[in-house]
């Protein structure tokens, strides 16, 4: 594999969903990597990334010197703030820094390198690349080191069903209500099946949802894990073990890092979703990967879905191009 030169800044905001995809981006291309947390001042904060005027004067005094040079050969950014700093390197490095951003930046994607953007945001241009669902590290490596950091969850009765609680996003209301909907149908179906439930709260997700699994799941066999108070954060574990994921319908990130375990994946909808989330449930259902909650989970799952290594070794070819280019040039 030829050797990418020189480092690949990896540039987010605080959001976890966006440092995921970056960070598991930029660990395929196998360069020093160096993470900076961006967030832009006003006006830029509103205008990312159209407003470019300004330079580095967008940032807090206390940022600056962190996107200072020398500036990498590679950017890679996630979310529209991100997107306001990659578009910068290209022209503060006289394009010598091969700029990338993850999701759509909502302008041209001429501005980049290259563009990665899921198949639900409708994003077209010769230098973008599609996925299907939002970029992650999972592999078989990594969810047998999950099933090795909880070798407690070998022993909950079988099925083991992962339930991954998002949060409230516009549109969609995840609440109490939702919650008690949600644990009913799980409780139907353990009456049933039985197995064990492990239920997974998120930073965006409410303490009034995870009190009502708590209650409502009182004496069930599993777990239900909201934050630090709880101990260690048992996600890749409940990933590794679980026979079947039900997930919320807001996340693309929680969506799309279940389709990449292997096992079958439900979700739980009781009202019209919004126009882009209702596109990327829909291609995971037109490519058999999604089902509803009360549909027998399918017998034989698909291959697991796992689409960061490909569109890694893509980029990885294009930036090799570009960096001979400019060694010839």
């Amino acid at each position: 594999m030829l050797k990418l030169q020189g480092e690949c800044w990896v540039i987010t905001d605080k959001a976890a969903g966006n440092q995921r995809q970056a960070l598991a981006l930029a660990e395929y291309l196998q360069m020093p990597l160096r993470h900076l947390v961006l967030q832009p001042r006003t006006p830029w904060s509103w205008l990312a990334p159209r407003l470019e005027f300004g330079g580095r004067i967008a940032l807090p005094a206390n940022q600056r010197r962190l996107f200072a040079p020398p500036w990498p050969q590679v950017a890679i950014g996630c979310g529209r703030a991100a997107a306001l700093f990659t578009r910068m390197l290209r022209r503060l490095s006289d394009g010598e820094c091969y700029t990338v951003q993850v999701l759509d930046p909502r302008i041209d994607p001429a501005h980049w390198d290259t563009v990665i953007a899921p198949r639900h945001d409708h994003l077209d241009g010769p230098n973008v690349l599609h996925s299907l669902g939002s970029l992650n590290s999972l592999d078989d490596e990594w969810l047998a080191d999950g099933r090795d950091s909880c070798p407690q969850f070998a022993e909950l009765p079988q099925p083991r069903v992962g339930v991954l609680l998002g949060g409230p996003r516009q549109g969609i209301a995840l609440n109490a209500a939702y919650a008690r909907q949600l644990a009913a149908r799980l409780l139907e179906r353990h009456s049933r099946e039985g197995g064990s439930l492990l239920v997974l709260g998120s930073r965006r997700t409410s303490p009034a949802l995870i009190e009502t699994f708590r209650n409502l799941l009182k004496g069930t066999p599993g777990l239900v894990w909201a934050g630090p108070d709880d101990g260690r954060n048992p996600y890749p574990g409940v990933l590794g073990w679980a026979d079947r994921l039900v997930v919320t319908p807001d996340s693309v990130n929680m969506l799309s890092e279940a389709c990449a375990v292997g096992c079958p994946v439900q979700t739980f909808v009781t009202a019209p979703l919004p126009a882009k989330i209702e596109r990327f449930h829909q291609a995971l259902r037109d490519a058999g990967r999604l089902q509803d909650l009360d549909e027998p989970a399918v017998a034989e799952p698909l291959p697991p879905l796992r689409e960061t290594a490909a569109i890694a070794a893509e980029l990885r070819a294009r930036i090799a191009t570009r960096q001979q280019q400019l060694q010839e040039a």
